[in-house]
């Protein structure tokens, strides 16, 4: 991800700034719910306005495939961004063609448009270089600030970059630093929490970073089948038994890369999956045959809060229980409240991501204390799996 190209010592004085930004914001009865992703949007933009940009921003939002979606529109999107920035916002009904050029044209200095769903049309999503040179006629300098759409090769992320000159907005410029910090050029010991149910969903991740981390943290249900993989007996608990020779390669690999694997010790096992269930804490060697681990114990809590103390950074992906169900949350909510407490101390470099540990740590109310918690999703995760994403290698110099 080094060397990409940033607006850094870029004049954009009466230029016309064509923007991508990631405004997919959930929205009910032509309502927007959840205006996170516009308000991280907001400060880039105003940065831009400011500087004399006539700024255009496009964005796709929800799957129209290639039709015109009234409820698909981003006329609502439109007029939340205006609230969140203080300052009116033009929008065309289309985002290419006449009626999205007649909106350009009429751009002053410092005014913002946003354009019509991308996704209206299905030559976007197919990377289409026909309609990413309509979208390049609306344009003088191309602004990619949508790192989570950034695993994409679409029209407007990666054909678009090929068209203009290219550069990373300030979103995603934070984004890349601060991946790059965590996992490319990180300080050492290195430790990574990977949770979750499966680890068939997640190999290519957990291939690579036993290659690049010191200490590979296991929890969730992923943790019973490496458990079990070491003839633990995991009695009813969540476990993919037909994986056990991959979780011995995984063991095997990390061996050879001289990385830890690091497994709970203990757990709270209950005999049934719901919110306050009775449960006991149990030795990880003595699992009741009829009992599901449904946490780390107080003594894996323990080690790993204290491994935590001796690591300069850290990589978090998926609980490391079942978060969503008290008591068994007690592990996730006490290790991401230490790490976020040697992060404010300075003693740490926290990167977080994936939509349920983006919502495991605001449960333990310690996201803001991350030094970067990641909303990307799936980009997120293929670069931990050490893939290379479109978005971003268009941006390179």
């Amino acid at each position: 991800m080094a060397n990409f190209n940033t607006l850094d010592g870029v004049s954009v004085a009466g230029k016309r700034v064509l923007l991508r930004a990631d405004l997919n914001v959930p929205m009910k009865d032509g309502v927007v719910g959840d205006t996170t992703r516009i308000e991280r949007t907001v400060p880039g933009l105003i940065e831009l306005a400011d500087a004399g940009a006539k700024l255009i921003v496009i964005t796709h939002f929800g799957r129209p495939k290639g039709e015109r979606v009234a409820e698909m529109s981003l006329k609502p999107v439109a007029d939340a961004l205006a609230k969140q920035l203080g300052r009116p916002v033009k929008f065309a009904d289309d985002c290419i063609g006449a009626a999205a050029a007649a909106v350009v044209d009429g751009l002053k200095d410092g005014e913002i448009a946003l354009l019509e769903n991308l996704r209206y049309h299905s030559e976007e999503e197919k990377n289409d270089p026909a309609f990413a040179a309509e979208l390049a006629k609306l344009g003088d300098i191309f602004v990619n600030d949508a790192f989570s759409c950034a695993h994409r090769a679409h029209a407007s992320t990666e054909g678009l970059a090929r068209k203009l000159p290219a550069y990373a907005g300030r979103l995603m410029q934070a984004e890349l630093e601060a991946l790059g910090n965590a996992l490319e050029a990180p300080k050492h010991p290195v430790m990574a929490i990977v949770g979750g149910a499966k680890i068939s969903t997640k190999l290519d991740l957990l291939g690579n970073l036993v290659a690049r981390v010191d200490q590979l943290v296991i929890g969730g249900g992923m943790a019973n089948t490496f458990l079990a993989a070491k003839g633990v007996n995991v009695g009813k608990s969540l476990c993919e038994h037909d994986l056990l020779e991959t979780a011995r390669e995984i063991f095997a690999k990390a061996k050879a890369a001289n990385c830890e694997i690091v497994l709970p010790v203990d757990g709270l096992v209950a005999k049934e999956f719901k919110a306050n269930a009775d449960y006991t804490v149990s030795d990880i060697n003595d699992v009741d045959a009829n009992g599901m681990i449904l946490d780390a114990g107080p003594k894996t809590i323990i080690d790993l809060n204290k491994r935590l103390e001796s690591c300069e950074t850290l990589v978090w992906n998926g609980p490391l229980g079942a978060f969503e169900i008290a008591p068994f949350d007690t592990a996730t909510v006490s290790v991401a409240q230490q790490a976020a407490k040697l992060t404010k101390a300075g003693k740490l470099l926290s990167v977080a991501g994936g939509g349920d540990t983006v919502a495991a740590l605001r449960h333990a109310d310690a996201d803001q204390d991350f030094s970067y918690v990641s909303t990307a999703g799936g980009a997120f995760l293929e670069w931990l799996e050490g893939k290379e994403l479109p978005g971003v290698a268009a941006l390179h110099d």
